[in-house]
């Protein structure tokens, strides 16, 4: 797998990435790692993406360096799904690009409700043709788009996570309460555009999109990134871990 310096092949084999069998434009493959409870049981499942946007090297990077925490501190109860890197060609390229190889934001190119009434009208309008904005033809016309789409329908989360830099905010979409912060990161709910993640995510599925903007694209210090993690891990134990518990024992309760 070539890898940005900025990674290093070392930490990819370290990180024991799964080719996937996705590729993108280029034909380069898209890697994942599953770390995934030995305990039996229905654990909470949280899809990690990073490097939606590849000249977003700080996400890919938090990704890479989640990946090692959730390997050495294993929740028992959490099926972690993380994909550091969605947009490899863009990231291989010199420099790095926001956009795929054929140039569209992988962020506006997902199937939400209102792709085909907004996403053309708000890239020419809101965006004035921004070509790092760039929608595409269609929905879902790029295979890195195709591809998350199929992990989130296979995977079927019950948590998105995508990283994004460098408005330094935390943006939630989906069925609430969202976390008040991760890190430094404080809760700033930006709204949706349309064929973005969040909004397909968080108000086509119902599932909730928690999306770190983190301050500067190029890096993440590990005492931040280490910060992000816990705060993540206390919310996924204080709201969803305990909502999920809530709801099996008012099954139970119904079946007596």
């Amino acid at each position: 797998m070539r890898v940005h310096a900025a990674i290093g092949e070392e930490r990819c084999r370290e990180s024991r990435l799964q080719a996937t069998g996705g590729r993108s434009v280029r034909g380069t493959p898209l890697w994942s790692v599953d770390i995934a409870p030995e305990a039996a049981g229905l654990p909470l499942r949280v899809l990690v993406l990073g490097g939606i946007h590849a000249d977003e090297l700080a996400s890919v990077s938090l990704v890479f360096d989640w990946i090692e925490r959730s390997q050495r501190e294993a929740n028992p109860r959490v099926h972690w799904r993380m994909t550091p890197l969605v947009n490899p060609d863009g990231f291989l390229r010199s420099p790095p690009t926001r956009v795929n190889a054929r140039g569209v934001d992988l962020n506006r190119n997902f199937a939400t409700d209102d792709w085909h009434a907004r996403a053309r009208t708000y890239w020419v309008g809101k965006t004035r043709r921004d070509p790092r904005r760039y929608p595409g033809p269609r929905p879902l016309s790029e295979p890195e788009a195709q591809w998350v789409h199929h992990q989130i329908e296979r995977f079927a989360p019950d948590l998105i996570v995508a990283v994004h830099a460098p408005y330094g905010v935390l943006d939630f979409d989906g069925p609430p309460p969202p976390p008040s912060r991760l890190g430094s990161l404080l809760l700033d709910q930006v709204g949706v555009f349309p064929g973005s993640l969040g909004n397909y995510g968080g108000l086509v599925l119902g599932v909730p999109v928690v999306t770190l903007e983190l301050t500067n694209a190029g890096k993440i210090p590990e005492r931040e990134s280490a910060a992000m993690w816990a705060d993540l891990q206390s919310w996924i134990n204080r709201r969803m871990l305990r909502v999920a518990d809530s709801g099996a024992a008012n099954s139970a309760r119904g079946h007596r």
